[in-house]
Parts: C-alpha cells; sequence; structure tokens
C-alpha cells in the first residue's frame, strides 16, 4: 500500500500533471468572467436594441458591479494557484542536491580558436605551440620575493 501511495504522489506532482490541473481550474474560473459579460453586458444591450427594454442607472450599477465580481474571483483565484504551485516547486526543489559545474575539459586556441584538450601544449589543427600558464617559472619571480630570499 504504502509502493501505491508513493507513485500516486510522484504522478501527482508531475509538473504535467500539475500544469493541467492548473489549466483546468484556470479555465473554469475564466468561464466566469465570459458568462458574466455575456449576462451583464452583451445581454442587455441586445434587449435594449431589438425588444425595446429599459434598464435604469441602478440596473446597469448592477450589471457592471456583478462583472467587476467575477473579474475579482478570477484574480485571487489566479493569486492563490500561483502561491500553490511556487510552493509546491519550492518543496520539490528541497530535496535535490545543486550539482556543481565540472571543471572544464577543453580550451581554446588562442591562433584558431578551435576547441582542444586542456592539457594540451600544440594545437592539432594549425600546429601553434600553447603557453601552459598552471606553474609559475622561476622567470615568473617578483622582484620582492627575490630581494626577500637575498635578505
Amino acid at each position: 500500500m504504502k509502493k501505491f501511495f508513493k507513485e500516486f504522489k510522484e504522478f501527482a506532482l508531475k509538473g504535467n500533471v500539475l500544469d493541467l490541473a492548473v489549466g483546468v481550474i484556470i479555465g473554469a474560473a475564466f468561464k466566469d468572467i465570459v458568462t458574466s459579460l455575456t449576462d451583464n453586458f452583451i445581454n442587455p444591450i441586445l434587449k435594449f436594441l431589438t425588444a425595446g427594454a429599459r434598464y435604469t442607472l441602478a440596473d446597469i450599477g448592477g450589471f457592471a458591479s456583478n462583472f467587476l465580481t467575477a473579474v475579482v474571483n478570477f484574480i485571487i483565484m489566479a493569486f492563490i494557484l500561483f502561491c500553490l504551485v511556487k510552493g509546491i516547486n519550492k518543496m520539490m526543489s528541497l530535496g535535490k542536491k545543486k550539482e556543481t559545474p565540472a571543471a572544464p575539459t577543453t580550451k581554446k586556441c588562442p591562433f584558431c580558436c578551435t576547441e582542444i584538450a586542456i592539457e594540451a601544449t600544440r594545437c592539432p589543427h594549425c600546429t601553434s605551440i600553447i603557453e601552459v600558464e598552471d606553474a609559475p617559472g622561476p622567470d615568473d619571480v617578483s622582484e620582492t620575493e627575490t630581494a626577500a630570499v637575498s635578505e
């Protein structure tokens, strides 16, 4: 039974399933906006033009109020879903280890700009000699270090 719940949790928290659920919920909330727009603006305008219906200022205010209520409900629903998805993504990333980038294995030849092995001292493409910058040689010692050694 534990294996069943573990598999269900992995299935339910996959990105595709979560995205689909959010899409369905947002679609249902947006449907309410479209329905409110139709019921509160388009239908009254059509009734006014075709049937000669008369609306008072209070009726028009009620239509606008109902539509704004649907818009505010949609915005609240979208914000809650955003926070929920952000929290789930944060929880999912807690268990994952951050990967450190691997050390480079290639470098560019300064003469022909092709990629060569990092240990290479000669470019296989243009046969130029590549200077190795790893360890300082005896000529690279500064004057202050030489003065310190001689004292």
